[in-house]
């Protein structure tokens, strides 16, 4: 039954729902969590009324049965419009699914940093200022990244956000998927537990991490809110 429950894939353990789990149980959406790292297959879509992918550090360009069949069951989604929220690798492998290509980015994001130690913006383009899913959103907007690959774009993709280092932030495809490059769903003890076991973030300051978010923490935690709830809008969850 498809009644208000979506599909939570994850690609790593510790990348978790988080903040994004927490929006989902707010409004009663139910949901499922399958770790595709442990092995787990990815159910069949058609059971859910939304799927959300999140990130990992595997690439889409892996040649493995895994990612293979993620990627398949992707183009499923896409094929038969079910709403779709890809998060990081999520929104690689939706790209990669759809057509697109993932490569290496010139530089890696990581944290709520740039290499110049500015926060990491992303700006809306016209058409994102006008998408359904940043309603209520104020240009530009900060945000958690945490990848060394980016995705480029094939035709009919359209691009709702752009960065300074990593051109295509956010991409929609279709009338109801969209993939995010930065992370929504951080809390402060998910990120601690990132910092635990993510190679990149290993070698950041956790102190400097930890009192970004913090700082951050109110702007942050809204705009994620609003974009998820919006998403569930869109797909029909509320």
């Amino acid at each position: 039954m498809k009644d208000k429950k979506v599909l939570i894939a994850e690609n790593i353990s510790h990348e978790s729902p988080g903040l994004i789990g927490e929006i989902l149980n707010e409004n009663e959406v139910y949901f499922d969590i399958v770790d595709l790292s442990q092995g787990h297959d990815f159910p069949n879509p058609a059971k859910y009324s939304a799927v959300f992918v999140f990130g990992g550090p595997s690439s889409a360009n892996d040649d493995t049965a895994i990612m293979n069949n993620e990627l398949k069951q992707i183009k499923q989604i896409l094929s038969d419009g079910i709403p779709y929220f890809g998060i990081c690798l999520g929104l690689q492998t939706l790209v990669k699914a759809a057509g697109g290509e993932v490569q290496k980015n010139p530089v890696k994001e990581i944290g709520f940093r740039d290499q110049k130690g500015k926060y990491f913006k992303i700006e809306l383009t016209s058409e994102g200022n006008q998408d359904a899913i940043f309603n209520g959103i104020k240009s530009p907007m900060q945000i958690f990244h945490l990848h060394g690959e980016a995705v480029k774009l094939a035709s009919k993709m359209r691009l709702l956000a752009t960065g300074e280092y990593c051109k295509n932030q956010v991409v929609k495809i279709g009338k109801n998927a969209y993939g995010f490059q930065g992370h929504l769903e951080v809390t402060e003890p998910l990120l601690k537990e990132w910092i635990k076991k993510d190679n990149d973030l290993k070698l950041a300051n956790s102190n400097s991490l930890i009192a970004d978010y913090k700082t951050l923490k109110s702007e942050y935690g809204q705009n994620s809110r609003t974009i998820t709830n919006n998403f569930l809008h869109i797909a029909g969850l509320t």
